[in-house]
């Protein structure tokens, strides 16, 4: 039986008794004299970017407001400390009401349990994490598995209801734990079965097997003989560019070809698939252009004595610049290394100048399809189709969301620009996340929404008690607009 001055706290389904002075199990509730509050203050955004910082004393700029509400859209109301509505069916905390040029408008306001949801991150580099659909762990847990490589890029998806729900107790507090990390813009290590170890931070360049990566890729290697062919011609005789995908050859690509450069008698390992561009040359790895080579004339057969000289120039070089090497053939015709020519140096430099700063990006990824638009209309589906034709704006601290095509509210959102701390958990497991929802006013009536619960803005900034106001994200189109359109960033 719980002590007799605890109180128990509706805000999750954990439904904790929390004694006078203490915080619930999420850390987010506590009990003040008696009453259950939200610890946490609430975030609003202030569009006055030209402050030039990121926490500016509370409605600084309305201190002498006169009581007109044309000044209010300078403000915006986020989910962050906002609250629940769990057990679902309640209004949302804040159902906030303002005028926007002229135009009636409500936003709709709380923070969403999400046991569907995850992250993707794009991790910017051409060295091998691991095997596609290897799992990817976290304190020893799987927290997800390796997806899809892009251009210049590995791909991981982490978390997921099976992750947190589908495992042991261990695997869905290491995958709610990994994922509020991730999402809060702090650092987590990572490992790929049968591949590598990973440090990953939104907005920071990751760190594989203790090297931390400096460059993505300019391209792949026939990408980056296209590139840079003409700036080779007349310098070198040949040119590879050594990459795990598709590795380079000059003289035989069409770049080559069209500048007249000679055929060498070059043969390169691996499979060749047009003029100049070749597949699978090595296995993948952490070496040269993402392979697992160290010494380049591994992927090199012998040359045809018919098409090569003595002399010959080579270039060897990965897809960033950072491995290079010039070989000049001898009378065997062996690749012998030389000193790289001045002439080349610029061109090897140009290549690491192209390669754009490697960093990792974490989008967080969830379905707010559900319950949780009981909180915004008596009516959800009604909800859905607002949001399917961009009646209704989605937003998540601010930041503009993207929502997915078909059925549901399926949504993503950039991390690195929302507030810090934006997220929190609960330990069924299942992250908290802000999320708003803003449309006209008629429209809100007509989608059967809480009007009854809708309170002027003004009304609200005056709860400053336990306010926090920040200065909006420089990239973010302001959420408060008479027309929702696209609810891509």
């Amino acid at each position: 039986m719980p002590d007799d001055d605890a109180i128990r706290c509706d805000a999750c389904p954990v439904l904790c008794y929390i004694k006078p002075g203490r915080l619930g199990a999420c850390d987010r509730y506590g009990n003040r004299d008696g009453q259950l509050v939200r610890v946490d203050p609430h975030v609003v955004l202030d569009r006055a970017l030209e402050r030039g910082t990121s926490i500016v004393p509370f409605l600084g700029r309305e201190q002498d407001w006169d009581g007109n509400i044309v000044g209010s859209p300078q403000t915006f109301v986020t989910a962050i400390g906002a609250g629940t509505t769990y057990p679902d069916y309640k209004p949302a905390p804040f159902i906030i009401s303002s005028k926007v040029e002229g135009m009636d408008m409500v936003t709709v306001v709380t923070e969403g349990i999400f046991s569907y949801c995850g992250v993707k991150v794009k991790i910017d580099t051409d060295r091998h994490l691991g095997p596609e659909c290897n799992l990817v762990r976290a304190q020893g847990e799987p927290v997800g598995h390796v997806t899809t490589s892009e251009y210049g890029s590995q791909m991981l998806s982490l978390g997921g209801v099976r992750h947190l729900t589908g495992g042991s107790r261990q695997e869905g507090t290491a995958t709610c734990d990994t994922l509020l990390n991730l999402c809060n813009g702090k650092p987590v290590e990572l490992t790929v079965d049968e591949g590598a170890t990973v440090i990953v931070q939104a907005g920071k360049p990751p760190v594989i097997d203790s090297i931390r990566e400096e460059r993505m890729r300019v391209g792949c290697g026939s990408a980056t003989i296209g590139m840079f062919a003409k700036q080779w011609f007349g310098k070198v005789d040949d040119v590879v560019v050594v990459d795990d995908h598709i590795t380079g050859v000059l003289s035989e690509h069409q770049a080559g070809k069209l500048l007249g450069v000679r055929e060498t008698g070059i043969a390169i390992q691996g499979r060749r698939s047009t003029p100049g561009r070749y597949f699978q040359v090595a296995e993948p790895g952490t070496g040269w252009g993402g392979t697992n080579i160290s010494d380049p004339l591994t992927i090199l057969k012998p040359f045809k004595p018919k098409f090569a000289w003595p002399h010959l120039r080579l270039l060897m070089v990965s897809t960033t610049g950072e491995q290079f090497a010039y070989y000049e053939l001898d009378e065997a015709l062996r690749p012998v290394e030389k000193e790289l020519p001045e002439t080349l140096k610029e061109s090897v430099g140009r290549i690491r100048e192209n390669c754009e700063p490697a960093l990792t990006t974490v989008l967080f990824m969830g379905g707010a399809g559900g319950s949780l638009r009981a909180g915004v209309t008596e009516n959800p589906v009604k909800l859905t189709d607002s949001v399917k034709r961009k009646l209704t704006r989605v937003t998540c601290g601010g930041a503009p969301a993207y929502i997915w095509p078909g059925g549901g509210i399926t949504f993503m959102v950039d991390v690195t620009r929302m507030p810090e701390n934006a997220f929190g958990y609960v330990p069924t497991p299942a992250l908290v996340a802000p999320i708003e929802f803003t449309l006209k006013k008629d429209d809100y009536a007509v989608l059967g929404g809480h009007v009854d619960y809708v309170r002027p803005l003004v009304d609200v900034l005056k709860e400053k008690e336990r306010q926090r106001q920040l200065v909006s994200h420089a990239q973010n189109p302001w959420p408060l607009k008479p027309h929702a359109g696209s609810s891509e960033s």
